[in-house]
């Protein structure tokens, strides 16, 4: 277990049961690199990993 997987199990155990749309997370993603801007790239990163999930080509990369 890698130890952000504390954070994604806190996560899933405190919010997991609710719905919230990609506009409400990707502002909570710029309000956290505002707070944070040393995890810029890997947020960056993930948002991006995260748009493109559908996209055939890049899931083979």
């Amino acid at each position: 277990m890698y130890f952000t997987d504390r954070g994604i199990e806190e996560l899933a155990e405190r919010r997991g049961e609710e719905s919230v749309s990609f506009h409400w997370l990707a502002e909570r993603l710029r309000e956290f690199v505002d707070l944070n801007p040393e995890f810029e790239t890997p947020v960056e990163r993930l948002a991006t990993w995260m748009a493109r999930l559908d996209d055939d080509d890049d899931l083979d990369d």
